[in-house]
């Protein structure tokens, strides 16, 4: 957890504080900025003026070439001097805990950077993101106005700029490649297996304590790939009867590799649920309540309309995967390093 403090402290810091002082010092006298310079050296273990001129060649659009002066010798220094006298006084402290989370906040400060840019300068208009992080969301208009202190930004701000609900930390997770791409990275890792079927089972577990009566038909929606959902429901349901419905054939011959049990069903088709239903998505709509599952499952990556599919569930029992942030009807979180939770909403069959 100490770790975490101190990859998001470093990520933080060099996005807000020392990210303002590159394009507004703080202070008239050049002394005071040379030793508020040294601070923020000190806390980030970056020389700042390294960082500086990185960023500034970025600003006007040119590759960064180093070139070492006075400051950054004396600075770097700095950095070396703090880590020696960390690795002597708390050696264990050092090498399992500041390490990683220093080694992770630059991680986080190199995601933060690619997607600010990743198809075009992009900003983020949240209210609680930019309170956070000095309005650090609105990055088209810091391009096109660098100087400005960062209180006016909002001032500035053009609807014609492209923008994405998501701030920069997290825009990797916008959209289903995003999300294809973790799912197989899970195939890959034992050990993340383990650990998703664990986080997940606790989840399930808790949610269908809440339902009426153990569902004995269960839809699973984008159940294919890694199949967690029918890995975990076989396993606390297993007199239930499963199906597993996925849109890509592959996926569900990797899911069979999972589930060599005759009790699953696997379906090749896509399911669609939106406000404004098409024949092809109602006809699917339709089918799936024509069979009367008792709950259907639905992933993350679904790609319907999820505000219609809360409002008119098309089962007896839904379980949405959804953002840990959106929270509905009987709701249980999976895990906060996932960013998500489990909601059971109940419907009518027709």
């Amino acid at each position: 957890m100490t770790a975490a403090f101190i990859a998001i402290g470093v990520w933080w810091n060099a996005n807000t504080v020392s990210h303002l002082f590159i394009h507004r010092p703080f202070f008239r006298r050049r002394a005071a900025n040379a030793w508020f310079a040294a601070l923020l050296t000190a806390t980030l273990c970056v020389p700042q003026s390294l960082w500086r001129d990185r960023h500034l060649a970025h600003h006007r659009g040119v590759a960064y070439r180093l070139r070492v002066s006075r400051e950054i010798a004396l600075q770097a220094a700095l950095v070396l001097a703090m880590w020696l006298l960390l690795a002597v006084q708390a050696p264990e402290f050092f090498a399992t805990v500041y390490v990683p989370g220093y080694v992770l906040g630059l991680l986080l400060c190199a995601l933060h950077g690619h997607y600010e840019h990743a198809g075009g300068t992009t900003s983020h208009y949240g209210r609680l993101y930019n309170t956070l992080c000095f309005n650090d969301g609105y990055h088209v208009e810091h391009h096109r106005h660098p100087s400005a202190p960062w209180w006016a930004l909002p001032g500035f701000r053009d609807p014609s700029g492209r923008a994405s609900a998501w701030p920069a930390p997290l825009r990797w997770i916008d959209g289903k490649r995003a999300l294809a791409g973790l799912e197989r990275l899970v195939l890959r890792s034992r050990m993340l297996q383990r650990w998703v079927l664990r986080t997940h089972a606790c989840a399930f577990e808790r949610v269908l304590a809440a339902a009426d009566h153990a569902p004995r038909r269960i839809a699973i929606v984008g159940g294919g790939l890694f199949p967690r959902t029918a890995l975990v429901l076989r396993r606390l349901l297993p007199d239930a009867q499963l199906t597993v419905i996925d849109a890509n054939a592959k996926h569900l011959v990797c899911a069979r590799a999972f589930l060599r049990d005759e009790s699953v069903t696997f379906v090749h088709e896509h399911v669609g649920f939106h406000s404004e239903i098409s024949n092809s998505e109602m006809n699917l709509k339709s089918e799936i309540c024509n069979l009367k599952y008792d709950v259907v499952v639905i992933p993350l990556s679904f790609d319907g309309d999820r505000a219609a599919l809360y409002a008119k569930p098309p089962a007896g029992a839904v379980i949405v995967h959804d953002w840990i942030w959106h929270r509905r009807g009987t709701s249980r979180i999976v895990s906060p390093l996932l960013l998500k939770r489990l909601n059971l909403v109940r419907g009518c069959l027709p």
